[in-house]
Formats: C-alpha cells, sequence, structure tokens
C-alpha cells in the first residue's frame, strides 16, 4: 500500500507529502493489503483518517504504537493485532468508500476512526447500516452531531460542547474577555463549536459581535476574510475564536495580526497545530482532551515512548487513537472478535463494565457513545508547544 491504498490496486494518492506516515503505513499494511478473511490468526483493525496531513499521521503513529506494544507483549488471546490503512482524505464521499470496504470485508473486527467529524458523521450511515453493523471508535470527531449517528459509533475525545463552554468560561472567567468574533469552518465540526460557544458566552454575560464561516477551498489568499475581521475590529472584539484547522487557521491567524488586532485568539482542538506557525502564533489558546505535559505517570511515559518511537511528540489526537486501540484489545480480549460482542462490551464501560484507564484519562461511554466525564485541558502556545495552563472538569 502507497499513500493511504492497498498495493493490490486502487487509485494512487495526491500528494506524498509525509514521507514518514507513508513508510509507516506501508509497513503496516504490506501484510493485510491483500488478505482474505479472517483464519483465526491475526486481528485486524481499521484505521481511517487524513494520512497526508500531520493530524492523521500523529493518529496513526498513536494506533501503531499501541499495536506494536501489544504484539510484543504477545497480542490478543495469543494474536496479533495489524492495522489496515485507509486515507479519508477528511472528505466525505471518501470517508463512505472507506467506510463501506471496512464494512464489507469480514477480516476487520472495528475500526479506529475517523478523525475529523466532517468524515465521521458521513461514515456513521454506513458503519450503523442495520443488521450489518462494524463498531467504529473515533479519536477526534468532536461534533455535536456524534451523539445522534447511532449505537455502532463511539467518541474517546470531549465533545465541541464541553471544549466549547470550557473555552468561553476562560475566555470570560479566565481572562476577562467581553466580545468576540467567531470566524469557523463551514462543516459539521465549525458549525458545532460556534452553536456551542454562542450561548456559553452570552449566559456568562458576553457578546458575540459577529459568527462568520469560511470554506478552505476558498482561502487561496489570505485576505479573504479581511472583511469579517475588519468588522470585528470596529467592533472593538477582544478575543478572536478561531475554528478550524490546518494551513487555513494559521493564515486567519496571520491576517488578524496584519490587520492591528492584538487581543486573545482562541480555539478548541482543531487549533493544535497552529503551534507549529512560529513566532505569530505565540499566546494562542487551545482547549483539549490531551496535551504532553499531562501530570499523571501514564501520560508521561506515552509521551516518552512516542517521542522515542517517532522522534517528535505526540498529538492530541496520538494520545486518543493510542487508547481506542488499547481500549479495542482489552475488548477483545474480553469477549472475542465477533463484531456485535465487541461492540455490545464497548458500550457497557463505565456501567456493567469497568471504566477504562487510558493515558488521556477515564473512559466510560454514554448511551449516545459519547466519552462522559472527560476533562478538558486549556493551554496555550508558548516557544513553538501548547503548554497546560487549566483544566476544566
Amino acid at each position: 500500500m502507497l499513500n493511504g491504498f492497498d498495493a493490490c490496486g486502487g487509485r494512487p494518492g495526491r500528494r506524498p507529502t509525509i514521507s514518514l506516515a507513508l513508510r509507516l503505513i506501508a509497513a503496516t499494511t504490506f501484510l493485510v493489503g491483500c488478505a482474505a478473511s479472517d483464519d483465526g490468526g491475526v486481528i485486524r483493525l481499521g484505521v481511517a483518517g487524513p494520512m497526508k496531513e500531520a493530524s492523521g499521521k500523529g493518529m496513526y503513529q498513536g494506533a501503531l504504537l499501541a499495536v506494536e506494544e501489544i504484539n510484543a507483549r504477545g497480542g490478543v488471546r495469543g494474536r496479533p493485532l495489524e492495522l489496515v490503512v485507509r486515507d479519508d482524505e477528511m472528505n466525505s464521499v471518501r470517508a463512505i468508500e472507506v467506510a463501506e470496504e471496512f464494512r464489507d470485508r469480514t477480516d476487520v473486527v472495528a475500526v479506529v476512526g475517523h478523525l475529523s467529524s466532517g468524515a465521521s458523521i458521513a461514515a456513521s450511515e454506513i458503519y450503523n447500516e442495520p443488521g450489518n453493523g462494524l463498531l467504529a471508535i473515533s479519536p477526534g470527531a468532536t461534533s455535536p452531531e456524534m451523539s445522534t449517528t447511532g449505537e455502532w459509533t463511539f467518541r474517546v475525545c470531549p465533545s465541541d460542547l464541553q471544549q466549547a463552554a470550557a473555552l468561553a468560561e476562560w475566555a470570560f472567567n479566565g481572562l476577562g474577555r467581553r466580545r468576540t468574533l467567531i470566524v469557523y469552518v463551514n462543516d459539521a465540526y465549525g458549525r458545532g463549536v460556534r452553536d456551542a460557544f454562542t450561548p456559553a458566552f452570552e449566559r456568562l454575560g458576553g457578546t458575540v459581535v459577529s459568527a462568520d464561516p469560511y470554506l478552505p477551498d476558498l482561502l487561496e489568499d489570505e485576505r479573504t476574510l479581511d472583511p469579517y475581521l475588519e468588522r470585528g475590529i470596529r467592533n472593538d472584539m477582544d478575543a478572536l475564536v478561531l475554528v478550524g484547522m490546518g494551513d487555513e487557521v494559521t493564515a486567519i491567524l496571520r491576517a488578524a495580526r496584519r490587520l492591528g488586532f492584538r487581543g486573545t485568539v482562541m480555539g478548541t482542538d482543531g487549533l493544535i497545530g497552529i503551534a507549529e506557525a512560529g513566532s505569530v502564533a505565540e499566546d494562542v489558546v487551545v482547549t483539549s482532551g490531551f496535551l504532553v505535559d499531562r501530570a499523571t505517570e501514564s501520560a508521561r511515559d506515552f509521551v516518552q515512548r512516542y517521542q522515542a518511537r517517532f522522534g517528535e511528540l505526540p498529538r492530541d489526537g496520538s494520545a486518543h487513537a493510542y487508547d481506542t486501540v488499547m481500549l479495542l484489545a482489552h475488548a477483545i480480549d474480553r469477549v472475542g472478535t465477533d463484531r456485535k460482542a465487541v461492540r455490545d462490551y464497548v458500550a457497557s464501560i463505565g456501567d456493567d463494565a469497568p471504566a477504562f484507564e487510558g493515558v488521556t484519562g477515564t473512559i466510560r461511554f454514554d448511551p449516545n457513545g459519547d466519552a462522559v466525564g472527560k476533562d478538558v485541558i486549556i493551554g496555550v502556545v508558548r516557544d513553538g508547544r501548547v503548554v497546560t495552563v487549566g483544566e476544566a472538569h
């Protein structure tokens, strides 16, 4: 397999920009790309995300680290784990194609993914097909819509409702901000944060001066959103809530600073990668379910192992993907590889079955497949890294 596609055939990847991730993916899937149904030996998990993006690379590496550690201890029930990796390109159409492939492969027990909210929601119709369900646990889909996708789709990360409420409280009470502009990507993720942040901030006494959408494909020129930003500045905004991920959020941040805005820039976990943008990102506030300075022994150990293995620090999606694989291995160890049995056991975690202790914290699921009670961490960019400054429970 190359660029997230099967070595047995299929269309090639579009732009091989993350060579390390692609080499790792190729090494992981070479043995499974042409595999037939489960022969009682290898246990296979699907992994789906934007593999040519830094977020997808981090997700994949977290899942791979978990598989390597499990296999080094003898596997699950004496059987090794392997990953079947597919690139969903963070695209809804492609996500459905990937979900259909995983659903139809009888050797795939469950899926780690998808990473983004839009891809996860699109694929959920496939995973929740009546009479032919396949368990999918997302390490990063935060949209409130995920709560209504069906009984076969779960997530291990805090939702936008949790993160946006924590961000609103930090803005108002922690930083004394009173007037915010929201600029959000016009998809399930962006709309979810907008719809959760606005009432939370207004209940505290703050004002959202405007909430303006954008489409990443239309941001070839960083001046495209100048009218939104200029209007916010004229209306005395003291905080910019920036909702998105990837290069476009850096472009919007640079535009705001170019126009003279010197107030607080903040956002939820999609903003994590902005720390790599250099000095312009200094003091940007970000919420997350995991940061590398999480003050628990299991988190510290995970960060050290990840950095030793891959030569870089993990992202929040790396840690959540690691926990997802470990949780699935735990479920398979308890009930075997039958898809329905694994799904039912996962649904019982935190209720009939004990809560699962991961590097991102304690995981227990409610009837909607949401990980309830997860802490939301408040971080700030300092010298190219996001460091913890607060926490919401």
